[in-house]
């Protein structure tokens, strides 16, 4: 596989899992940020794991920034999107908290991951890859520098996915976006992967060595403050999280269809808020 490094170390765009609610919410506050002149689509390399890896290819599709909302805010554009058939997501949160609070290393974590989303029933990887099929404009890898996270159920390892790794883009969005226990793994050259966000939600530490470094952080994660402390040794940093209504509006379940449309509108929002904050860092 691919290492994913760039040759520019000026300025990464970090985009974290946060299921359907945090794709439409990252959506929106790009969006946001660009209508108030703090476009950020342009960096220099883009990181993203789960719904952020759904996102970042989304963005390289070529499709305008308003059209890409379009397609998460209004209901008659959305895609067509399946019902987990095992586990819940009330299950799910249960699950990793417990985990979190039982197990204090993070590769047995990920070990454990690894054998739910092994022996979880879910839907086909069929009908899961013709979701992911059909959220990504364009099926091919843009011409710009991008990584994908995903994790390989056999050593509980990450992989990076980029242009150069052989991997098609399809394949690589849908790995990263392979939630244990409520979607099936996905197979790439014989092995099986797994949602990168077993190894981090936002894996921001591999945007380590850039000058300026924008997260977009859907969902909290324990392991963010030492990510971001890692990145300010070679630059500046601004993490953006939801706020209290983006936060409303994700609801109690971040996969539910329904959360799309008011997460984006919340993420828009937030985004023109905080527009001179970004510019200030990207400028």
């Amino acid at each position: 596989m691919s290492t994913g490094q760039p040759e520019s170390k000026q300025r990464a765009l970090v985009l974290g899992g946060g299921g359907l609610a945090g794709i439409a919410w990252e959506t929106g506050v790009l969006a946001g940020l660009a209508a108030a002149g703090a476009d950020v689509t342009g960096a220099d390399h883009i990181v993203g794991t789960s719904a952020g890896s759904a996102v970042a290819g989304q963005l390289g599709s070529g499709l305008p920034l308003p059209e890409l909302f379009r397609r998460q805010a209004e209901p008659e554009l959305q895609n067509a999107e399946l019902t987990p058939t095992g586990m819940t997501t009330a299950e799910l949160f249960a699950f990793w908290g417990k985990l979190l609070e039982e197990v204090t290393d993070p590769a047995e974590r990920r070990r454990r991951a690894a054998e739910l989303a092994l022996t979880a029933r879910t839907v086909t990887p069929t009908a899961r890859r013709r979701v992911i099929e059909n959220r990504l404009p364009v099926h091919t890898w843009p011409q710009r520098s991008i990584t994908l996270v995903a994790v390989d159920t056999r050593d509980c390892e990450p992989r990076l996915f980029d242009q150069a790794s052989g991997v098609g883009l399809v394949d690589a969005v849908a790995a990263s976006c392979a939630v244990p226990g409520i979607w099936p793994p996905v197979t790439i050259d014989g092995s099986r992967y797994m949602d990168g966000g077993v190894r981090s939600s936002n894996n921001a530490d591999l945007a380590a060595g850039y000058q300026r470094v924008l997260v977009l952080a859907p969902m909290a994660d324990p392991a963010l403050a030492d990510e971001v402390a890692l990145l300010e040794r070679s630059g500046r940093v601004e993490v953006i999280t939801p706020d209290e209504a983006s936060l409303a509006a994700f609801g109690t379940d971040p996969l539910d269809p329904a959360s799309r449309t008011p997460a984006a509108h919340a993420g828009l929002a937030q985004g023109r808020q905080l527009a001179e904050t970004v510019r200030a860092l990207w400028s």
